[in-house]
């Protein structure tokens, strides 16, 4: 059944440099950078071991099991250590936005969310922040929250550092943006991304390996017309369709299915929208086409995914990209 979705405060533990959370020789993702990122220094995300975000506010734009009525409570980090060259966050992936935010405070913006009504938190691209949001996440549950957390991101991270958030972490929300590498390399610089991010997403359903929602059901079956009910625990893979890469698109679908059936939801995404820097290519200076939407959704029916998600109306729209003004900060 588918459903239409429009300066450390908390102390750190000791760690040694095999420490995959050792960010003074930063290993955290595949790109292993090595750098020292406690002293300031960057790797290939642009980010030191000072937390930055641009953005922490509801918002309405996600899957409905995940927007609820008031929105997610979505807080968008700066920085990214993927490199998509069709990036619609490009200056907040490649830290041109953002400010600094200390654990005290960024605990106090969950609490703050929580009391707007958001549905849960949402880390909007944090594993370049990982082993500093875990004791910010830690402290805000002490002090009281009790609305989900969501781990919103790119997925080329190691199942190792996906590992050290489980019993943190309420919903995954990852992408599988490619099964081919070549995909991967031209469009993402992103190097054996199907195998580090199938990986991730494998840890990920073993920490959640069923969906929960609020009405007590394992599956959105409410009726049509109803409200949706909240999702309180699972995963929800995201591919967003390119356009021209029907074939891939379709590995994607068909290995997520073939390998988790109704384990996971899958949100197919067809959001793509040109930005200034893919003008020129022959592909990505177009929007996907609703003839190629409709193919790769009938296509989806016929591999037998139930728990899915589709978009429909006007969403390949820079009008849909938040301002990252440092709103809600």
């Amino acid at each position: 059944m588918y459903r239409t979705c429009g300066v450390s405060y908390f102390p750190m533990k000791p760690m040694n440099h095999s420490d995959i959370f050792d960010l003074s020789n930063c290993t955290l993702c595949p790109r292993n950078c090595h750098a020292d990122r406690l002293a300031g220094n960057t790797g290939f995300c642009r980010e030191t071991a000072e937390i930055r975000g641009a953005r922490a506010a509801l918002l309405a734009w996600e899957e409905p099991c995940l927007t609820g009525t008031k929105g997610s409570g979505a807080v968008f980090f700066s920085g990214c250590n993927l490199g998509c060259v069709f990036c619609q966050n490009y200056c907040l992936a490649s830290s041109q936005a953002g400010r600094p935010l200390s654990p005290e405070r960024l605990a106090d913006i969950f609490l703050s969310l929580e009391s707007e009504g958001a549905a849960n938190i949402n880390l909007v691209t944090p594993a370049h922040f990982s082993p500093l949001l875990v004791p910010v996440l830690e402290e805000a549950k002490k002090r009281g929250l009790r609305i989900p957390v969501v781990y919103n991101t790119g997925s080329y991270e190691k199942a190792e550092a996906i590992r050290r958030l489980d019993g943190l972490i309420d919903i995954y929300l990852p992408d599988l943006k490619y099964v081919s590498d070549e995909l991967a390399v031209r469009y993402s610089r992103a190097p054996r991304y199907f195998a580090f991010a199938s990986a991730a997403i494998r840890e990920m359903v073993r920490q959640c390996p069923e969906p929960c929602f609020s009405d007590g059901s394992h599956a959105l079956d409410a009726p049509e017309g109803e409200e949706t009910p909240l999702m309180l625990r699972g995963v929800i893979v995201r591919h967003l369709a390119l356009p021209g890469q029907q074939n891939d698109s379709r590995a994607v679908l068909r290995y997520l299915h073939e390998t988790y059936g109704d384990k996971i939801f899958i949100s197919i995404m067809s959001q793509y929208t040109p930005m200034s820097q893919v003008q020129g290519d022959p592909l990505l200076s177009r929007r996907l086409t609703e003839e190629e939407y409709d193919a790769l959704t009938d296509y989806a029916v016929e591999l037998g995914i139930d728990n899915g998600f589709l978009q429909e109306g006007e969403t390949a729209s820079e009008s849909f990209i938040p301002a990252f003004d440092g709103t809600g900060l």
